[in-house]
């Protein structure tokens, strides 16, 4: 696991819409803390130390460490964030406190390797189909992954990669696989390239099914 990462902040006591226009005129960015038994707290951040933070994929998947008027520091996860719908740039932030004996989920990122030399692709022409790039896993803070690593050497054509075959650190759990088989959803597959044999045998079993019907008929 990489170092924690330190988010500054300090708190505000001027709320609503007009407000926090005002702050971003400003170079700030309204957001807010609350959860673990405490109150909420409205936050003013720096603009721009919260966008360097903000591009490292640790940010969204990490337990922070939220400095509040150069206070002590408190645990806590991104729990939204509001963007700027032309310019991606923070226009709020929610922050919730966690502590180190509760579970808390977080969106983890996939990280694919060995795509390039993936079986299915190298040898058989196929393509990587890439069904989702992140998931919500759940497990006490110091267990938390940074990435989950998805390796795709060995899947051949039409192989497949589900929830429930990702690899996860000791003590973490994927929430959806706990609502049954439907949800093991699909990460990654290899596709057969167009006109494979596949495809032929596709085909040909929709003309022999159609064939079968017009026997029926006649």
């Amino acid at each position: 696991m990489s170092e924690q990462i330190q988010v500054s902040a300090q708190t505000r006591a001027d709320v609503g819409k007009g407000a926090s226009r005002r702050l971003r005129r400003q170079n700030k960015v309204p957001g807010v803390i609350y959860g673990a038994d405490n109150d909420a707290q409205s936050l003013t951040l720096d603009k721009f130390e919260l966008a360097k933070a903000v591009e490292l994929e640790a940010f969204f998947s990490q337990v922070l460490s939220v400095v509040i008027d150069g206070g002590a520091a408190q645990s806590a996860v991104v729990r939204d964030i509001q963007r700027h719908p032309a310019t991606e740039a923070v226009m709020h932030i929610d922050f919730l406190r966690v502590s180190a004996d509760r579970p808390v989920d977080v969106h983890v990122p996939l990280h694919f390797v060995n795509e390039e030399a993936c079986t299915g692709v190298k040898i058989g022409g196929g393509s990587l189909i890439h069904n989702i790039t992140e998931v919500v896993v759940s497990g006490l803070p110091k267990d938390l992954p940074e990435f989950i690593e998805v390796d795709v050497l060995e899947l051949d054509l039409g192989d497949s990669i589900h929830l429930s075959g990702l690899k996860l650190p000791e003590g973490v759990v994927i929430p959806e696989l706990q609502h049954g088989p439907d949800h093991d959803l699909l990460v990654v597959s290899v596709q057969a390239p167009r006109g494979s044999q596949s495809d032929e045998e596709s085909e040909e079993g929709g003309e022999e099914a159609g064939g079968d019907a017009e026997s029926s008929d006649s």
